[in-house]
């Protein structure tokens, strides 16, 4: 297949003014975004996505877990599509761009097609995948892993908010369950652009990060029970302190990831101590330990050491503990073709790049187990993401949005 021109470059102002109107919506009270999954502002970002791309000329499909599907058409009509897209919803205290950008991007990529009049063999088609973040309804990528075979849907449907709200019912109730058979739909590749969430381009002056692999991943919820006891009236060697016990178990969960140095990480994001009441001892806590690693066998180690260690911690400490494995992922390797297009896409442009292993989840994880599948990643400043001081430049969003167009209309074809 032909490469794109060089000259070939979407419109970086649009894409910018894009992301800042979508930030609008959603506002968070530090300067990024909470737009949680199926909350009423996830329902008004998924409107306007969707008015963007039927001004654009797309067809939008919507499947039974709320993924849309806006659709380019392509000169042939039995053609598989090129999928290219991310998610819109966001974290509490989320930044305007983790997410965002690989779908709006997307739409870019769209809209330059348009300017141009530029026809492709396949279609294209930009995607929001439901639920990405997790951070409502775990795990992570919930929609996406449906779509690739992951969960069942009934599953999915039946996950659980902190207020107990359950996902099926809050797909409904914001008007956006689709009929479409979840994972239906046949592609002839997939590529996604994300920010890096890290800070190695940025530190090596590179503009792209061409993503060879992604770590795998593993969730596991901590339950540990002890006894509410007054803090002041309470001897010491007659505590049961879950929040003690936690402590000392989070030391280990550190301790194990730097024993696999320097690819593997560990921490507990998610901590709810009980009754979390200033006078009294912890009865109980709930925590979710996060392994990674692009390595399975270590992510292995690091799981069953957590087992070993936590349980040695409560047995001295007379307490109780349970574990639950509520989310993961084996680490992956993004298809070689995919990848090349977007190294060579890079090099065509310019563009200092250099190969990347992605250190987050991301739906691209998923959809390479059903798809050839690849990722672009831009820098973000400081690495820093999951924050509303999260921060791209423009251009640096333009150069990734550039390679993407590129590898997707490379992949899908250029009718002469």
């Amino acid at each position: 297949m032909a490469a794109p021109a060089q000259n070939l470059r979407i419109n970086g102002d649009r894409l910018w003014d894009s992301l800042m109107e979508m930030a609008k919506i959603g506002p968070g009270v530090a300067g990024g975004n909470n737009r949680q999954t199926l909350t009423d502002e996830d329902a008004e970002g998924r409107a306007l996505f969707q008015k963007w791309c039927e001004d654009a000329g797309c067809s939008m499909g919507l499947d039974q877990m709320g993924n849309m599907f806006a659709r380019r058409e392509g000169a042939d009509a039995e053609a598989l599509p090129v999928y290219v897209g991310s998610h819109l919803d966001t974290q509490p205290t989320g930044g305007k761009y983790d997410g965002v950008l690989g779908v709006l991007g997307g739409l870019e990529i769209i809209r330059t097609l348009n300017d141009l009049g530029i026809k492709t063999k396949h279609p294209i088609v930009a995607t929001n995948w439901t639920n990405e973040e997790g951070t409502r309804y775990a795990p992570a990528m919930l929609s996406s892993g449906v779509f690739a075979g992951m969960h069942t849907q009934d599953w999915a449907y039946d996950r659980e908010d902190a207020e107990g709200k359950k996902f099926g019912d809050e797909l409904n109730r914001i008007g956006w369950r689709g009929d479409e058979e979840v994972g239906a739909r046949k592609m002839h590749a997939f590529f996604e652009l994300h920010i890096e969430q890290g800070p190695i381009l940025e530190a090596e002056g590179k503009d792209i990060g061409v993503v060879t692999h992604g770590q795998g991943l593993s969730w596991t919820q901590v339950t540990v029970t002890g006894k509410d006891a007054h803090t002041g009236s309470t001897p010491m060697p007659m505590r049961k302190n879950a929040g003690l016990a936690m402590a000392r178990i989070l030391e280990k969960v550190d301790e194990i990831a730097w024993s696999h140095a320097p690819h593997a990480v560990g921490a507990a994001g998610h901590i709810d101590v009980y009754p979390n009441s200033r006078n009294v001892i912890p009865g109980k806590a709930v925590f979710t330990v996060d392994f990674r690693s692009p390595e399975l066998d270590v992510i292995t180690d690091m799981e069953n050491r957590l087992r070993v260690a936590a349980e040695d911690i409560v047995n001295e400490m007379g307490l109780q503990i349970e574990f639950e494995k509520v989310g993961g992922f084996d680490p992956v390797k993004f298809d070689e073709g995919c990848v090349a297009a977007v190294r060579d896409a890079a090099e065509r442009l310019g563009y200092s790049h250099t190969d990347i292993i992605s250190g987050a989840g991301h739906d691209a994880c998923w959809i390479n187990r059903v798809a050839p599948t690849a990722m672009v990643m831009c820098p973000c400043v400081d690495g820093l993401s999951h924050n509303e001081a999260e921060e791209i430049s423009k251009d640096w969003a333009a150069a990734g949005a550039d390679v993407l167009l590129h590898a997707v209309v490379e992949t899908a074809e250029i009718v002469e």
